[in-house]
């Protein structure tokens, strides 16, 4: 089974409708755009044509990671606008329960505590539409990197109520407000390798042993200086990486060449590596030097010379372990 671990939705045109009513404080909050079931699953049929031409069998999908708002106040705009993104992935799997499951983007406004907004929704969207994870923003400010890092107590509330849920977190920003800071090419892989960083320099994993992130885009420059890491941790008295971090710390594939793959195997172990394409998400064109689709991912790792059972792992094995909701799904499901 191929199962993308790293996706994201594709929203109607009602959604871009009502994101611009709340960004410009037109929106009733008591209520949310009346979408079709028409229109929702052309959408649904879209992003499932696509999985069968990649050969996807089940995709994880989430809000887009630079719509969700952290930054823009009102906090309530954030709010409605994750409820909204994350009620439109429940109607996915709905309509598709044997090919989707839903990850869910949370409210966290930047200058309020998690408590207020992002955890409730984090359990609703768990206990009440059925999401095997979420994703979660190291840097809700927007680029500018403002906010405690990820081993301050402060994130402690939702660091419990993950382990609680028995749920991971996948670690992505939002869209950058700052103009020196490329959202998709300099943000999201600079915040990759920030959180590491932030990870190694802890003790998080000793106070949550369950708590499990995923760090998406193959770790963002981590693996490329894994030596630079080891002997960070070394020179700060911290344990080796391997019983420090690489038990509760996840990369997906979502590199976008032959090479890069390649290094992400070689460098690390193959039991925290996850399936991830973020098909159709940052990069959507053609390779020029290889004729096929840059976010293809899966005919990466089907090049790596590894054996068969290290290529089930990571299409398939990690990511039942790492997301047991997802591994009790498919269990019922007969798979």
């Amino acid at each position: 089974m191929i199962i993308d671990s790293h996706a994201h939705i594709v929203m109607p045109p009602e959604s871009f409708r009502y994101m611009a009513e709340l960004v410009g404080g037109r929106a009733n909050p008591s209520t949310t755009p009346k979408i079709p079931d028409a229109s929702v699953r052309k959408m649904a049929e879209e992003i499932v044509k696509i999985m069968d031409s990649v050969g996807t069998d089940v995709q994880f999908i989430s809000p887009r990671p630079y719509l969700q708002m952290h930054s823009v106040k009102p906090a309530r705009v954030s709010e409605l606008w994750s409820r909204h993104c994350n009620d439109l992935i429940a109607r996915f799997v709905a309509l598709f329960p044997d090919r989707f499951r839903g990850v869910a983007g949370l409210p966290q406004y930047m200058d309020e505590p998690l408590e207020v907004r992002a955890i409730p929704e984090l359990r609703r969207c768990v206990e009440q539409l059925g999401f095997i994870g979420c994703n979660l923003n190291p840097d809700p400010g927007g680029g500018h990197f403002t906010h405690p890092p990820l081993t301050d107590e402060s994130w402690f509330p939702i660091y419990e109520v993950m382990c609680e849920l028995d749920v991971p977190a996948m670690i992505h920003v939002s869209g950058s407000c700052n103009p020196a800071m490329h959202a998709t090419g300099g943000f999201y892989i600079a915040a990759d390798t920030v959180a590491f960083m932030q990870l190694l320099q802890g003790d998080l994993f000793g106070r949550f042993p369950t708590l499990r992130f995923i760090i998406p885009h193959g770790g963002g420059g981590v693996p490329f200086h894994w030596g630079r890491y080891r002997g960070l941790a070394d020179m700060l008295k911290q344990p080796s990486l391997d019983t420090h971090l690489m038990n509760n710390v996840f990369f997906d594939t979502c590199v976008y060449h032959q090479p890069g793959v390649d290094l992400l195997a070689e460098v690390i172990e193959t039991k925290n590596i996850l399936f991830g394409s973020e098909m159709v998400g940052a990069v959507r064109g053609i390779d020029p030097t290889t004729g096929h689709y840059f976010d293809d991912t899966k005919r990466y790792v089907d090049a790596l010379p590894i054996d068969t059972a290290a290529k089930h792992a990571i299409f398939e094995g990690n990511a039942r372990r790492v997301f047991p909701r997802l591994d009790a799904k498919l269990k019922a499901q007969g798979r």
